[in-house]
């Protein structure tokens, strides 16, 4: 047993949303954002989202410096997006290049100009940081070799509680008998494996072997058909603050690869964000595994949306520890150590 936790509702040690700036997150599905700017929310922060005349993704603050209108409303012109209520068009490195209302609408005032912020288009996602970025994205090879392994793209999950809950649950064994019967585990084998952690800087690592329940008829997703009581190898890479890499096989060369990230929208909402490889079945349709992890998401959203605090408690004598919650214990360390939980104000 790792710790004893007192019976509270607030958490001595909380995210620091000012250190998640400088990270990387993901925002949304490179395939939702066309030619027509998009809204999303980070950290509590408006971005307008939006591709110039290359298609390259680019992301501003969502408000205009003139009158406040959310810059996502507009439209793009050109390398410029313009804003819905005025016109005045702004450039990627979020300067206003542009007033009609002037005699010289390009003679804009230096003042005229709204933050601009890093984003990246990899494995599908489009990804901002509101800071210079501590590290740079996992590298998922599977991810970018579209000869071998297919994308599948599930969500997005929108969840009323903090990023890391979203991610704590992605990673905790002992749920799966309970919550996934059937599906991902068995109440009839519900012993954790044994497993240890290892840290290495902001990035976890660790394995597990585990029985799991046969595939079902309904979604017949895994790679296991040829055995009743199959082993799944999990490998698993968190980097924090929120992504995941989990690589499964069944002890043969058919294996699956799950990337997941959090987007942490505000302090009690959080998005998940999830791209599948497989390099085995890819006739069959997207959807059935789309279908798989819309029902896992939905039961474990019932039971996260439920825990209290919304946020995860970072001091680790505010829950209760055993040995099988290592990945919790060592994943709340990794992000006090790293500066990304800091004390709640008193």
């Amino acid at each position: 047993m790792f710790s004893t936790a007192p019976d509270s509702s607030a958490p001595a040690a909380i995210p620091d949303s000012q250190a998640l700036r400088s990270c990387w997150h993901p925002v949304a599905y490179a395939h939702d954002l066309g030619a027509e700017p998009r809204r999303a929310i980070l950290l509590g922060e408006a971005l307008a989202l939006w591709r110039d005349s290359a298609g390259t993704a680019r992301a501003l603050s969502d408000v205009c410096i003139h009158r406040g209108t959310s810059l996502s409303l507009g439209r793009v012109v050109g390398d410029q997006l313009m804003c819905a209520y005025h016109g005045w068009r702004y450039g990627d490195d979020g300067r206003c290049k542009a007033i009609p209302q002037l005699a010289d609408p390009s003679r804009v005032p230096g003042k005229a100009q709204v933050a601009a912020y890093m984003c990246q288009e990899r494995y599908g996602m489009l990804w901002v940081a509101l800071a210079e970025p501590r590290w740079p994205l996992p590298e998922v090879p599977e991810l970018e070799s579209a000869d071998d392994w297919q994308r599948v793209y599930c969500g997005p999950y929108s969840w009323r509680c903090d990023a890391s809950r979203q991610v704590e649950n992605f990673t905790d064994f002992g749920h799966f008998p309970w919550v996934h019967p059937g599906l991902l585990g068995d109440p009839e084998r519900p012993v954790v494996p044994k497993h240890s952690v290892q840290t290495d800087g902001h990035i976890l690592r660790y394995d597990v072997v585990r029985p799991e329940a046969p595939n079902s008829d309904e979604f017949p997703v895994f790679a296991n058909q040829e055995r009743v009581a199959p082993e799944r190898h999990s490998r698993y890479q968190l980097q924090l603050p929120y992504t995941i890499v989990l690589r499964l096989d069944w002890g043969s060369e058919r294996g699956m690869v799950y990337f997941f990230a959090s987007q942490p929208v505000g302090d009690e909402a959080c998005v998940g964000h999830l791209v599948i490889g497989r390099n085995y079945d890819r006739d069959q349709p997207p959807e059935v595994l789309q279908q798989f992890e819309d029902t896992i998401f939905e039961q474990d959203r019932q039971v996260v949306e439920s825990q209290r605090p919304e946020k995860v408690p970072f001091d680790l004598a505010d829950e209760m520890h055993l040995k099988f919650d290592a990945v919790a214990v060592a994943y709340r360390r990794a992000m006090r150590t790293q500066g990304l939980a800091l004390a709640a104000p008193a």
